[in-house]
């Protein structure tokens, strides 16, 4: 069997292995995906076709990060077919004292006062009269920052696998799942059931399939799977539209009661809106137990809170989904961006980007990670990402 060279290998074909590999081949080097399913697959967290781009966020590093990727955006529309960014808005809205898995709002206003970033404060009767909401009690607060969108993510992924494509430097192979991994030299030898091939540098995007990789370098990381939710809600008022939006409230007992949504796009389901549950009933152990089928009862609390809260919409869920999505375990840390720990083998050479929700960061974080890889360091500040040695888990 020959054995093929590249100056790196990426791991994983979703969103972050593709923009990963966009970025290598702009810098000329010799590199190749390995995607255990078929490129533009439903299974991991890539799956479903929009997701929301916005600025607000408690922290001012994640408000940045946000700024910053904004010009990476525009250089990937410019080889796009169709808008990857519909700007329509990210509303935040509801009780101001939560604390929730997207943050609190009135820590996002700081942060954006901070940084100059422009918003407009609402109260519950601005948020039901500008935005077709309705029920809200008089406590409720809100947000508006326009920069926000929905991304078309599909397309997002289309055009990263196209430029992949149309760049000699890039090879792609799905249906590949890597089965061993071993430290060679200064570098790594890399197995699938059908070839091997040698790397000098490793980048791993594997999504929720994050330790399925790792531990063929003996460690791990300590995570949640959630199988996320998804359904949409047809439109009984032609002119009813909704920016981006997620709402805080306090839970209702364990069963969460946060949800979030976005307008009617032309690119899925025309005439029907998406809302989601932001909150999962039945955590997964282990991402084998992934199922497409939503939990009854959170598409259940899902079209309640359209019923009570959403003018222009049916009640009924319809076009349901789910995407496999796995969280850190550690506190403050929903994005793993780092070196391999220093117990591995040439883990200098190995780069991870694991766990969390970051589509709105695509093409910025494929230019970090081929940065770390690459030149060791990265022009944003990694400390917020970085796990340290001290959370990775040895298997050996």
């Amino acid at each position: 069997m020959s054995i093929e060279k590249y100056e790196v290998i990426v791991i994983g074909g979703g969103a972050m292995g593709l923009a990963s590999a966009y970025y290598l081949g702009k810098r000329k080097v010799k590199s190749l995906v390995l995607e255990q399913y078929e490129f533009l697959n439903q299974q991991g967290s890539s799956a479903g076709v929009s997701r929301q781009f916005r600025i607000p966020y408690p922290q001012e590093y994640m408000v940045q990060m946000a700024l910053d990727s904004m010009p990476y955006w525009d250089e990937l529309q410019s080889h796009a077919q169709s808008v990857l960014l519909d700007k329509v808005g990210t509303l935040w809205f509801g009780d101001p004292t939560v604390q929730s898995t997207e943050g609190n709002i009135n820590e996002a206003k700081k942060a954006m006062d901070a940084l100059n970033v422009p918003y407009e404060s609402l109260t519950s009767s601005q948020i039901e009269s500008q935005y077709q909401f309705k029920n809200l009690p008089d406590s409720y607060e809100g947000i508006f920052q326009a920069d926000g969108a929905s991304i078309d993510f599909r397309a997002t992924i289309e055009t990263l696998l196209d430029q992949c494509h149309n760049n000699s430097y890039i090879s792609l192979k799905q249906q590949s799942p890597v089965i061993h991994i071993q430290p060679e030299g200064s570098g790594f030898m890399v197995s699938t059931p059908t070839a091997k091939f040698l790397t000098e540098k490793l980048i791993l995007t594997p999504g929720p399939f994050v330790n399925d990789v790792i531990n063929l370098l003996n460690f791990s990381i300590e995570a949640t799977y959630w199988n996320m939710a998804s359904a949409y809600f047809k439109k009984t008022e032609n002119s009813i539209q909704y920016p981006t939006w997620f709402v805080f409230q306090n839970p209702e007992g364990t069963n969460g009661n946060q949800f979030y949504g976005f307008p009617e796009v032309y690119w899925d389901n025309p005439e029907y809106i998406r809302v989601a549950p932001d909150f999962v009933m039945h955590p997964l152990d282990d991402p084998s137990q992934r199922t497409f089928i939503p939990n009854p009862q959170e598409l259940a609390y899902t079209s309640q809170w359209v019923k009570d809260h959403m003018t222009g919409l049916a009640p009924e869920p319809l076009f349901t989904s789910t995407c496999l999505v796995a969280l850190s375990k550690i506190p403050n840390k929903e994005l793993i961006i780092d070196f391999a720990p220093n117990y591995v083998d040439n883990y200098k050479n190995v780069v991870i980007y694991a766990t969390g929700w970051a589509a709105k960061f695509t093409p910025y974080l494929g230019k970090v990670l081929v940065d770390l890889s690459l030149d060791g360091h990265t022009s944003i500040d990694l400390s917020p990402f970085k796990m340290g040695d001290q959370f990775f888990k040895a298997l050996k």
